[in-house]
């Protein structure tokens, strides 16, 4: 099937477009709990809420309008995207599985007066753009919560469309 003319991804490997992009993936972060990371099923893979950790540890740390900028909340959600796909490549072997991003789910650590979400949220749906094309689109749900795990500013939370695995009729 040809690709579409405006996806970037589309016309090029996931991997190629991340070197082109000069996008470095991160080791997948650890499950903090008792769940896997991620699971398949059919054309779908779900993962499990994705922090913005680096190296094991917490890269940003707060809340968004108490000791948090806009800024660090955008990088905080695409350092999240970033292991995200990390996570999506260990579980599938080949990021070339990867179609498209359906839905992202952020939320965020706030203080009950902040209201700029969908910039914050833009952090990871900016990247998910750059890297699948605008074409390939995703819908999007942000709300601000009381607290997130280990004091983290963002979760995020991502389904994708993935090339299901060909099975071999022969034996």
């Amino acid at each position: 099937m040809p690709a579409p003319s405006g996806n970037p991804a589309a016309k090029e490997s996931l991997g190629s477009r991340l070197s082109e992009l000069g996008i470095m993936l991160p080791v997948p972060p650890t499950p903090l709990g008792s769940y896997v990371e991620a699971s398949d099923t059919g054309s779908l893979l779900f993962l499990s809420g994705t922090l913005p950790v680096v190296n094991r540890k917490l890269a940003i740390a707060g809340r968004l309008g108490e000791n948090l900028s806009v800024k660090q909340g955008q990088e905080a959600a695409r350092i999240a995207s970033l292991n995200a796909l990390a996570i999506a490549k260990e579980h599938l072997g080949d990021l070339d599985r990867l179609k498209k991003l359906v839905k992202l789910t952020v939320l965020l650590a706030t203080t009950e007066q902040f209201t700029d979400h969908a910039l914050v949220a833009d952090g990871a749906s900016d990247l998910f753009v750059q890297i699948f094309g605008s074409e390939a689109g995703h819908v999007r749900l942000v709300y601000g919560v009381q607290s997130l795990p280990i004091g983290a500013p963002v979760i995020i939370d991502v389904i994708f469309e993935i090339e299901p695995l060909r099975h071999s009729t022969s034996k």
